[in-house]
């Protein structure tokens, strides 16, 4: 199946990795190769790693890029980036992209069972492989459905939903995601309901509970940083807050020097900062993107460079 996937931020974000002609780069989440065919455009004898954890991605780029030979891809999650280039005797890269989040495939795959939209067996699974939306549905207990999807939906009314949801169950599995979406409007009084699907936001939770995404993003920003040389470039684009939050926080770390009090007449912490931000404030979409591709109005995208 092919892998559709408007590439967001692109030229954005390529630049930003202020691309060297025989360098190493790394694309840490492929998906359909927009982002990953911009890098191979810039290169003449350097390597650029391309890396999903989706089947259908790298079927897709295996057969896009199968004519460049300065393309290696690799199916695994971004996350354990370190080892899958160790493995391939990489140690050291001079840029990293992360695009964060759901691609425009697993969306409007309706097999996939990541849309409300659509009705099909709850899934969500990215790798598919591991527990899926239905799983956790229709196994957890209700506290740690309320638990997910308030933190990870930011949804104001997550214990009433958790409760519908298992007085639901109690009937039958919940097995598709219309039944969930029903399960949800049903669950949310009616001024909720006017404003918009109401079933957003749980969906986004389950996702990110599905795939671990928010645990994945700091160990993946983590790997990411210690791969790359001095003078490397690691450009991420988050599309809700509690991405960006964690790029954001974890960038402002490698970005603080000496930690001592204010009060001490010299430094004897030693600390020195390990970046330097290139976007002092996160990058969006334009009014022309905008119109092109309306999922890119929530993308952010922050850069920064790795100082030793």
């Amino acid at each position: 199946m092919e892998f559709k996937h408007i590439p967001v931020l692109l030229n954005e974000a390529v630049d930003g990795l202020d691309i060297k002609p025989n360098g190493i780069y790394v694309d840490g989440t492929a998906g359909g190769g927009g982002h990953s065919a911009e890098i191979l455009s810039r290169l003449s004898s350097g390597k650029l790693i391309s890396i999903d954890q989706d089947p259908d991605a790298i079927a897709t780029i295996k057969q896009r890029f199968k004519d460049n030979h300065n393309s290696i891809i690799i199916k695994g999650n971004f996350s354990n980036m370190k080892a899958l280039l160790r493995d391939r005797g990489i140690c050291r890269v001079d840029g990293v992209l992360l695009d964060i989040g759901v691609s425009s495939h697993q969306l409007d795959t309706p097999e996939r069972g990541f849309s409300f939209h659509e009705d099909a067996e709850l899934d969500m699974r990215m790798s598919q492989s591991g527990e899926s939306a239905k799983d956790l549905v229709n196994k957890l207990p209700q506290s740690e459905l309320a638990r997910i999807i308030f933190t990870y939906g930011e949804e104001k009314y997550a214990n009433s939903i958790a409760k519908g949801i298992v007085k639901a169950r109690e009937e039958k599995t919940v097995e598709t995601t219309f039944e969930l979406a029903e399960i949800i409007r049903n669950s949310v009084p009616e001024k909720v309901r006017r404003a918009g699907h109401p079933a957003r936001k749980t969906f986004q939770a389950l996702r990110i509970e599905v795939n671990h995404e928010l645990d994945y993003l700091e160990k993946g920003l983590d790997d990411a940083f210690e791969l790359l040389s001095k003078g490397g470039r690691l450009a991420v684009i988050t599309f809700h807050s509690l991405e960006d939050r964690i790029v954001k926080q974890k960038m402002a770390s490698w970005y603080q020097g000496c930690t001592c009090p204010k009060d001490f007449p010299i430094c004897v912490c030693g600390k020195t900062p390990r970046a330097e931000a290139v976007t002092r404030k996160p990058i969006v979409a334009n009014e022309q993107e905008l119109a092109a591709n309306p999922r890119s109005r929530s993308a952010k995208l922050r850069i920064c460079k790795k100082m030793c």
